[in-house]
């Protein structure tokens, strides 16, 4: 993050294991102090981290229900980020729900990305 630019405390990745991450997940949407929360997963787990944000109005992104993005940031080595794309989408003849539905490339390896994948 700090490589990235952000200032402290913009950004900030929250870990924990299955079983604690139903009170984990629910103090980050009851606390006030926490104004968003983004999430990607399942729609099911979405509707419930939305219910328990609705008490604090939050801002809230998420990305659910099988919409996986496959990113790749200009930092990333191009032979394996196409290598790992071709896994990521046809993984399964594409017939599973993890495979992405869409490549987000970063403007800056965007024609190299595209050059080797194609």
């Amino acid at each position: 993050v700090k490589q990235a630019g952000l200032p402290p405390g913009v950004l900030n990745v929250v870990t924990s294991s299955r079983a604690n991450a139903p009170s984990v997940g629910k103090e980050l949407c009851e606390n006030p102090a926490i104004k968003k929360i983004s999430f990607t997963g399942s729609t099911n787990t979405g509707k419930i981290l939305l219910k328990q944000s609705a008490s604090t109005v939050k801002k809230v992104s998420m990305e659910l229900g099988g919409n996986a993005p496959y990113i790749v940031f200009d930092s990333a080595d191009i032979d394996s980020a196409v290598k790992g794309a071709m896994i990521c989408k046809f993984r399964c003849s594409g017939q599973t729900c993890v495979c992405a539905n869409r490549i987000l490339v970063q403007e800056g390896v965007y024609d190299k990305f595209v050059k080797r994948l194609s």
